[in-house]
């Protein structure tokens, strides 16, 4: 059979290393794992306390709404307002979603069709390459990383496309590149989209991840902004809360309301007891994101001074729960494939071949911040027997 929305998919490469990582615990290795960005930081207890609570009230057993509760869409307006200074019409600018690769995927749909063209970072994280080509449009890649100019190179990628791209896809900061950008670049990208009339999707997944005093902005911020941005920010980072699927997509209100007459059609929205409970969080536990900032702080702390210390030189992020590593140079010949399933089967320690997130990734590996301070001080003992040639 043809399966034809997944038949020109890859093969999806972290499955590689996952296998091997697989293996290797099936034989008795202690494998620690720095490859998928699943935070392990448990929710906070009022999440997890409402939701008990919520889940046993027969009348929250019904289906729910596809746009969110009203309470929920209030919390998430009154938190923009607290967290970055912009309003939000809770009735027409903020809609939940079923985490941000579900509101990603669909607002793709609405936006672009067969035939339309997105501007996409290259490297990136899969779903903002594969969300505009399973809406079967084309995408237009625009080189992001150490030494280039991502504005000069979007300016560039517009001006030589056609047909003009609809869409531009950010995220900063960014997964994997951990590149950050202030007020002053996401003021120039609304500027540069209001003259062209494109839309603009930034998905703010690690929005209160900032590091050494770095605040990240929200694109929103920008004057004008809601005339052409969207936005999307989830609870998984921020508020330790990944496999419950919460976020949210704001801004502005024509794109907000053809996401949410798509999702009328698909969901009933996320289980009710779930919404009652990351509204709670939101409205009583305003200070969880720092707690979690401060612990990948001193997690990225701990990796970035361990694997200088070995000989392996990478500079500090300034956030994201990521590092964005070249390979060190005695090994760049391998590609990043071959360097993280030798990291695996040598030294027990499994990372994210950059390759993995497009072909502008090629030459470097993602580590997550997911393993405590002790984990990361035995994998450094690990990789400093494997890397022989450091």
């Amino acid at each position: 059979m043809e399966f034809r929305r997944i038949t020109s998919l890859p093969p999806y490469v972290f499955t590689i290393i996952d296998s091997l990582k697989v293996q290797a615990r099936r034989a008795g290795v202690d494998v620690i794992d720095f490859g998928f960005g699943n935070p392990d930081l448990p929710s906070p207890d009022i999440a997890v306390d409402k939701l008990c609570e919520a889940a046993r009230n027969p009348r929250n057993h019904r289906y729910s709404a596809s746009r969110g509760i009203p309470k929920l869409r209030e919390a998430v307006s009154e938190m923009y307002l607290r967290r970055f200074g912009v309003e939000l019409d809770p009735e027409t600018e903020v809609i939940n979603t079923i985490g941000a690769k579900e509101g990603f995927s669909h607002l793709m749909w609405t936006l672009l069709g067969p035939g339309d063209a997105a501007l996409v970072p290259s490297p990136s994280y899969p779903i903002h390459i594969y969300g505009p080509l399973f809406a079967g449009a084309d995408i237009r890649e625009v080189r992001l990383g150490t030494g280039t100019d991502f504005f000069e190179s979007l300016q560039e990628a517009w001006e030589y496309s056609w047909p003009k791209p609809r869409v531009i896809v950010m995220s900063f900061p960014h997964n994997p590149t951990t590149t950050c950008v202030d007020l002053a670049f996401m003021q120039k990208v609304v500027d540069f989209a209001r003259e062209r009339e494109v839309i603009i999707v930034h998905d703010n997944a690690y929005a209160d991840l900032g590091f050494d005093g770095y605040d990240p902005p929200s694109i929103l911020q920008a004057e004008g902004a809601k005339e052409v941005a969207v936005e999307l920010y989830s609870m998984t980072k921020s508020f330790s809360m990944a496999g419950w699927r919460v976020a949210f997509l704001v801004g502005n209100a024509e794109v907000v309301q053809a996401l949410a007459k798509l999702k009328s059609y698909l969901d009933y929205g996320t289980f009710q007891p779930i919404q009652i409970a990351a509204t709670v969080t939101l409205n009583e536990a305003p200070d969880q994101p720092k707690l979690a900032r401060d612990i990948y702080q001193s997690r990225r702390d701990a990796l970035v001074s361990g694997l200088n210390r070995i000989g392996w030189s990478v500079e500090p992020p300034m956030g994201t729960m990521f590092l964005w590593a070249p390979i060190p140079e005695p090994y760049a010949d391998m590609g990043s494939v071959e360097f993280a399933k030798m990291l695996v089967t040598e030294a027990a320690v499994a990372v994210s071949p950059g390759v993995g997130f497009g072909p502008g990734g090629e030459g470097f590996v993602r580590f997550a911040l997911i393993e405590n301070e002790h984990r990361t001080s035995q994998a450094m003992r690990q990789l400093k027997k494997a890397l022989t040639k450091l």
